[in-house]
């Protein structure tokens, strides 16, 4: 028998890495944590906490007067000018319902627009720090430690791996790795990819001599999705770690700005949680730099105007965050929406709701839009971001359910009806532009009663005011695209982000370029949301894919199949517009031209080409393309080393490589017990290799599932040691 299998299969954890007798370990001791699911009607245990954090800056009661009262101030104001010019000669149905759909419309856009004000005031007085966190300077001390959990589900293990190995550089930078250690939390459904994270594993901890400090765990069944699979680590091994650091399979962090906020953790024992701002990098389509673009200018104005007015009530985005171990387990136990499916069920959008239960527990939640050195990445196209956006959306819409939990603090109450309200003003925006068509339609055929049934010496003419009309559509345009323009003024006071971008004249060019693109594509995005919005109201499931991140093309017919339908519409609303009146269709040119154009606009902004091309010309230009930091660095070059192949099939690669095998079968999961649930996969799997007469025969014979439960199995993997015939364990 293979002693290297062996020994590892018979240890502690069953994991491979180095223990303390010297055999191989992927997992260090277990410290268990108790992380109680939590009710949502009743009021949890706060153990004394203050209801008011001691880190709540100050005046933030006058701070949110002045965002939320500003933001109804200018609704009712917007309400007012919008009822003279639908209303001002009697009220109709659909006057009415357009003046309401307007005033909830135009509430969304004059909150984003006054804390974008806020936001303003922050950025030139360099805020979104706090927490007594400095951008420079000297690094604090370290006294606790801190678990950096890599979640990924079947995505490319040599670019998860290359990003942690990037961070691992970093840390170990930094003179702090000692308090630190990785891991890697699999629930990766694909056989084929589960087994390359093996390789890639083993591999980093060879590159890096991090058999310490790194660790590898795949979870045979993906319960709960990413909520799951933390908490199924904190479970575990949560009683170990003061900290842990949420990351995406996309994130990146520097070295620094995770001990800045690790010790910012230590100092405030209140604090439950901090979250930075993640700036999109590394985009080379179109669609994905337009998206890095708006991330890097505009990104840091809405970002410090949140932080500057929710304080210690912040919220959470599921990555780049540190989270206080003890916090987390203690209140952020989500429980299962009752109800079928897609309301019901376990809760998609985790993020939200366990800093809300967090902050109903009395711990102090904090962004730090301010400190630079966070990172992910963008999807490549407008498909990829919609099939991301429709697992969102759900998540979303599941909040109506959560919103009602008793004890929440009223702001975070105000986050989910905010969640909520980014995907149901899609459908709003589009009753809107049908009402207002009916309304021209109505106007056109309906006989005016001049007089009606009271006596009077003068008629009544029927008037809208096309003047007044303009003037309300200028004011909300101009709110709308405010918070862009003030991103820009900002970034003119900033001469290094400035430099990064081009310079001030390529910098305004490329808000130019992206405003247009983005207003051609806005009608496109409102459809395919307002279709995910319907059909979660019918019942369907997102589900749970694999996101892409690579820049690969999409092909055009495939686009074509996707997007005709929103071409359709868009000549189906324009020939509506042009029958009801010229002045009309040349007002709703803009959505017109989204809609028709749709095809194209989204081959175009999907090219890889198109985007080097803008690149070339110096626009939508970053400073982290220009000048990129040290983490973009390691990243770059840690991929660049990283093999090209990927895509390898599991059994062949776990034959062709002993020490592979003898780590995977170090990790399987503990065997079935009795009473344990009975897989059928691996019935059907075990019975296919039996009948099997060699490898390559099983690898055609078996479907994914079955290979999946065969590999997770040692049974299994005895059977294909029997069929390769290698002794592999005589």
């Amino acid at each position: 028998m293979d002693t290297l299998g062996e020994s590892a299969r018979t240890g502690a954890d069953g994991g491979f890495g180095r223990g303390p007798g010297g055999g191989f370990r992927a997992l260090p001791d277990e410290s268990s944590m108790e992380m109680a699911t939590q009710s949502l009607s009743a009021l949890p245990l706060t153990h004394g906490r203050p209801r008011m954090p001691v880190t709540e800056p100050s005046l933030m009661v006058l701070r949110r007067l002045t965002v939320i009262g500003s933001a109804t101030l200018l609704t009712a104001y917007g309400a007012y000018e919008m009822n003279r010019v639908l209303n001002s000669a009697g009220y109709s149905v659909l006057g009415v319902v357009v003046l309401v759909l307007f005033v909830l419309l135009f509430q969304w856009i004059a909150l984003a627009f006054t804390s974008a004000l806020g936001g303003f005031v922050s950025l030139l007085r360099h805020g979104g720090l706090g927490l007594g966190i400095a951008r420079e300077g000297p690094l604090p001390s370290l006294s606790s430690r801190t678990a950096l959990l890599m979640p990924t589900y079947n995505e490319s293990p040599g670019r998860v791996m290359a990003g942690l190995r990037a961070m691992y550089d970093s840390m170990a930078a930094t003179g702090r790795l000692e308090s630190f250690d990785f891991f890697i939390l699999s629930d990766t459904t694909n056989p084929d990819v589960w087994v390359e994270e093996e390789a890639a594993f083993l591999a980093l901890r060879a590159a890096t001599g991090g058999d310490a400090r790194i660790f590898y765990r795949r979870r045979p069944v993906n319960t709960e999705r990413k909520a799951g699979n933390i908490a199924e680590w904190v479970r575990r091994f949560g009683g170990a770690y003061a900290q842990m650091l949420t990351l995406d399979a996309d994130s990146l962090m520097a070295g620094a700005t995770v001990v800045r906020i690790v010790a910012a953790m230590e100092r405030h024992p209140g604090v439950g949680l901090i979250q930075t701002l993640p700036e999109i990098v590394n985009g080379t389509t179109l669609f994905a730099r337009m998206q890095q673009f708006a991330g890097r200018v505009y990104g840091p104005l809405i970002a410090h105007g949140i932080a500057w007015w929710h304080g210690s009530e912040g919220n959470y985005w599921g990555h780049n965050a540190v989270i206080r171990t003890r916090a987390f387990a203690e209140q952020a136990g989500l429980p299962h929406l009752p109800g079928r499916k897609p309301f019901g069920g376990h809760i998609l959008s985790h993020d939200f709701v366990e800093a809300a239960l967090m902050r109903r527990g009395g711990w102090a939640i904090h962004m730090v839009p301010g400190l630079p050195g966070s990172y992910e990445e963008s999807p490549p196209s407008l498909t990829d971001i919609a099939i991301r956006d429709r697992r969102w959306c759900q998540g979303n819409l599941q909040h109506a359910k959560v919103v009602g939990t008793r004890g929440l603090n009223w702001v975070s109450r105000m986050h989910m009806l905010m969640g909520i309200g980014s995907y149901v003003t899609s459908p709003m925006w589009l009753l809107f532009l049908l009402a207002g068509i009916l309304i021209s339609l109505q106007s056109r055929f309906e006989k005016p009663e001049y007089f009606g049934d009271t006596k009077s010496l003068y008629p009544n003419w029927p008037h809208v005011d096309p003047q007044q009309a303009k003037y309300v559509f200028i004011v909300t345009m101009g709110i709308l695209l405010a918070p862009k323009l003030l991103a820009y003024v900002a970034l003119l006071f900033d001469p290094a982000a400035r430099r990064g971008c081009g310079g001030a004249v390529r910098a305004a060019l490329s808000v130019l370029v992206e405003t247009l693109i983005g207003g051609l594509v806005a009608p496109v995005a409102m459809l395919i949301q307002t279709s995910g919005v319907l059909s979660i109201l019918l019942g369907r499931d997102s589900g749970w894919n694999a996101q892409r991140r690579d820049d690969g093309g999409v092909p055009f017919m495939e686009t074509v199949r996707a997007y005709w339908v929103y071409m359709l519409f868009g000549l189906v609303l324009g020939g509506c517009a042009w029958s009801v009146s010229i002045p009309l269709f040349l007002w709703m040119t803009p959505v017109l031209l989204g809609l028709v154009f749709a095809i194209p606009l989204a081959a175009a902004t999907s090219s890889r080409d198109a985007g080097q091309a803008l690149l070339r010309a110096g626009l939508l230009l970053i400073p982290e393309e220009t000048s990129p930091p040290d983490i973009l660095r390691r990243a770059a070059a840690a991929n660049a080393a990283r093999p090209v192949a990927e895509g390898g099939e599991a059994i062949h690669l776990l034959l062709a490589n002993p020490a592979l095998m003898a780590a995977h079968w170090a990790m399987l999961p503990p065997p079935r017990g009795p009473g344990d649930p009975i897989n059928p996969d691996l019935l059907v799997g075990l019975l296919k290799l039996a009948e099997s007469p060699d490898p390559e025969s099983a690898v055609k014979r078996l479907k994914r599932t079955e290979k999946a439960a065969v590999l997770g199995s040692a049974d299994g993997l005895a059977r294909l040691d029997a069929l390769r015939g290698s002794g592999l364990r005589a």
